[in-house]
């Protein structure tokens, strides 16, 4: 099979096309032929080595296809059926082999596509909207990177439950594509100052939740935008990594909650997966969530897909097609 593979660290140039032999399902796993693969900043700190991985190593994390062999044991699913995962290394090949529960069935209509470009980041926004800090109409919240493939559906998920979106984007184009989601203010962080913009749009109050995927260069500002008691959910680092804070700068800001959660632990048990992962792909095939594929690539231009991501050049769902 064609596949992607990392043998050291580095750069988007570290993803080499190689042949590898077809594996074989194991006892309670089944091979599903790749339709499609989803590329996430995850990924990209597998590769950097930032989230450290054994060498050589498959990347991908996500994708969706069509089950095309079934192990010793394995009953949940059957050639032919089509199914999505988020979670499941080796994504980035023409095969990838999967624990059978880990995969979900995708709804009757939707396409490959559609659900690979939903599975992570789509119950990324939905645990973040619905369990990290449930949203309601009383809300405001802010969401960076909001062109982004999480960040649009942030914000409509975010409109959804009737919070008020205050959204931060690079360019002018992006901000329209954020308009478009819902958000009931965008700020272009590189002329103004996001932090002064949420403090005026919000009567001084501040907002109840940062919702922030950058890191490193919004942190500080993202604790000064919210509201006494509110909460900076830390969930990526694109621009880098986070210093130590001091637990001080919370009690200072107005007895801040501050998290850093992860996807796969709001999708741990297979009653959870299945649930976040139905309410997802039910309301994408719906068309209650609307998806933005921004491009997609042949696997083989892996390198130059990460390249796009890594720029910021990019908005909406990167897609790698096998």
């Amino acid at each position: 099979m064609k596949a992607i593979r990392v043998d050291e660290p580095g750069g988007p140039e570290a993803l080499r096309p190689v042949d590898l032999p077809d594996p074989e399902p194991g006892p309670g796993q089944v091979r599903v032929r790749v339709r499609a693969a989803g590329v996430n900043f995850i990924d990209v700190y597998h590769r950097r080595g930032l989230y450290p991985l054994a060498l050589p190593f498959v990347p991908g994390l996500e994708g969706a296809g069509t089950v095309d062999a079934v192990g010793e044991s394995a009953r949940a699913f059957a050639v032919g059926d089509e199914v999505a995962w988020t979670g499941v290394a080796g994504s980035y090949a023409e095969l990838a082999v999967a624990p059978e529960e880990r995969l979900v069935r995708v709804p009757k209509g939707l396409e490959a596509r559609d659900a690979a470009a939903a599975m992570l980041q789509g119950m990324t926004a939905h645990y973040l909207v619905r369990s990290v800090y449930p949203l309601g109409p009383k809300d405001s919240c802010l969401v960076h990177a909001a062109a982004g493939g999480v960040g649009l559906l942030l914000v409509q998920l975010a409109k959804r439950a009737g919070a008020r979106v205050l959204a931060t984007v690079s360019t002018r184009e992006k901000a329209d594509l954020a308009r478009e989601a819902g958000a009931d203010r965008v700020i272009l962080y590189e002329r103004e100052d996001f932090q002064a913009v949420v403090r005026e749009a919000t009567g001084g109050a501040g907002v109840q939740v940062v919702y922030d995927s950058v890191g490193e260069t919004t942190w500080e500002k993202s604790l000064g935008s919210l509201a006494r008691r509110g909460m900076l959910v830390l969930f990526g680092q694109s621009s880098g990594s986070v210093p130590p804070i001091d637990p001080q700068l919370l009690a200072k800001g107005g007895s801040l909650f501050l998290t850093r959660p992860s996807l796969f632990d709001y999708v741990a048990d297979r009653d959870s997966l299945e649930r976040r992962a139905a309410e997802v792909l039910g309301a994408v095939a719906r068309g209650e969530l609307k998806l933005r594929i921004g491009a997609t690539f042949p696997l083989a231009d892996a390198e130059q897909a990460h390249a796009a991501l890594e720029g910021r050049r990019t908005t909406g769902k990167l897609l790698l097609l096998p």
